[in-house]
């Protein structure tokens, strides 16, 4: 009984974990999304947007 308890914590332990995970790409992407919204013209801005994509793509 102990065992199966221990199993399911773990279970909901890495599922609470994948969801925040995915709910901070969510919010990166909002966030550069914003920032191209709101600054189309810099070229600083957008190398930040590619280096922040690659980061993703590599945490992915």
């Amino acid at each position: 009984m102990m065992m199966v308890m221990m199993v399911m914590m773990m279970m909901v332990l890495i599922v609470m974990v994948m969801v925040v995970v995915v709910v901070m790409m969510m919010v990166m992407m909002v966030m550069m999304i914003m920032m191209m919204m709101m600054t189309t013209t810099t070229s600083t801005t957008t190398t930040m947007m590619i280096l922040l994509m690659l980061m993703v793509w590599w945490w992915w």
